[in-house]
């Protein structure tokens, strides 16, 4: 016994001194809990959405208005074209379209059934199942409130708004097609944070980091060659998860595969840095893999692969705009699923090099700042 409390002893001391370590172990469960709790909601509000009225009637207004009421919809863009609505689609700007006919008036007042189309980005199957049936509950409640006030309900009664649903990209729902984007982006960080968080620090551990620093190498030069070849590593993987999602789930291929590829890399090259920075602020292989864990988390839950962002709150629908990951699911969605150009994606891409730009900067800082 007396062996074993002077064991003990020496583990308390040895945990008090690694402070680092002991605070990651009591916290991150405290923030991880409380930003999942706050941040992830399976109700699916305030979608994003284009109108194109063509009515602009009081009755119009009124429909626009109890989508808003509803919480469901935001309409931020007001088209001017069926092409416009397609665009702010296309380009993930807006998850719904509605378009409301001309002849909308003429047609309640004589109480015909008045098409109302509503478009749905189908490329995210939760946020879209959630619009879809709200969409339709309105349709009914209007048409009910109408009929009721002109004392025409009755069980035979004409749908006088006719709200007519089209999902694109994904009409069929089919849930791999939602998440394969979604986890071939999880592989990719999991992979690349993990391992370049500990490149420095196990350099450091082995005792090899003094002999590198003695070489004529500049810091710019040896943290850029510990991530160069993990950049081939994800392409790989990239490679590997296409194959296997077309060869066995049919996951569709409508954009350029050049494109892909090309913002594949910027991707890589962000969460390789931003492993990188890891490594330089973590004095063990412990604390880089906690660090990590800190940063994959939120990756995955945050950044809209399975929980749309549109339903966070604004601190944490910010935190995940320092994600990578969060601009890598909407290029790896706009490509395979509506075939986007780089036109429409150069904000993710900008995002992304933003992020290696100031990832890469604080590295080459703190390594330097640690060294001297």
């Amino acid at each position: 016994m007396t062996r074993l409390k002077a064991v003990l002893i020496k583990e308390f001391i040895q945990m008090r001194r690694d402070s680092v370590t002991l605070g990651i172990m009591l916290f991150l469960p405290m923030i991880q809990l409380l930003i999942f709790g706050f941040a992830i909601h399976t109700d699916i509000k305030h979608q994003s959405t284009v109108v194109f009225d063509q009515s602009l009637t009081e009755d119009s207004r009124a429909l626009l208005t109890s989508f808003t009421a509803s919480e469901y919809f935001d309409i931020r863009y007001a088209a001017q074209s069926f092409a416009e609505v397609n665009e702010r689609i296309d380009s993930g700007q807006a998850k719904v379209g509605i378009i409301i006919p001309p002849d909308l008036a003429a047609s309640l007042k004589h109480e015909h059934a008045t098409p109302i189309q509503v478009i749905v980005d189908a490329s995210d199957s939760t946020a879209a199942a959630s619009a879809i049936s709200a969409a339709e509950s309105i349709g009914q409640l209007k048409s009910r409130s109408l009929l009721l006030k002109k004392h025409h309900l009755s069980e035979d009664s004409t749908q006088l708004y006719d709200v007519r649903v089209r999902a694109w990209y994904n009409p069929d729902f089919i849930t791999a097609w939602y998440m394969l984007p979604g986890i071939m982006g999880v592989i990719l960080t999991m992979t690349m944070v993990m391992i370049t968080s500990m490149a420095i620090v196990r350099e450091r551990e082995r005792g090899t980091l003094e002999q590198l620093l003695v070489t004529p190498l500049r810091t710019w030069e040896l943290l850029l060659g510990k991530i160069i070849p993990y950049i081939l590593v994800g392409y790989v993987q990239t490679t590997v998860s296409l194959l296997v999602g077309t060869a066995v789930f049919s996951l569709p291929m409508r954009g350029s595969i050049p494109l892909l590829y090309g913002l594949t890399t910027f991707f890589i090259i962000a969460s390789l840095t931003l492993g990188l920075l890891i490594s330089t602020m973590a004095r063990t292989q412990m604390q880089a893999m906690q660090m990590s864990f800190l940063i994959f988390m939120p990756s995955v839950l945050l950044s809209g692969f399975i929980f749309p962002r549109e339903s966070m709150a604004a601190i944490f629908y910010a935190i995940s705009s320092l994600m990578p990951m969060t601009y890598y699911v909407q290029i790896l969605r706009g490509i395979l699923l509506r075939g986007n150009t780089l036109a429409l994606l150069w904000p993710q891409v900008f995002a992304l090099l933003t992020l290696i730009i100031v990832t890469f900067g604080l590295a080459m800082k703190k390594f330097s700042r640690t060294m001297n």
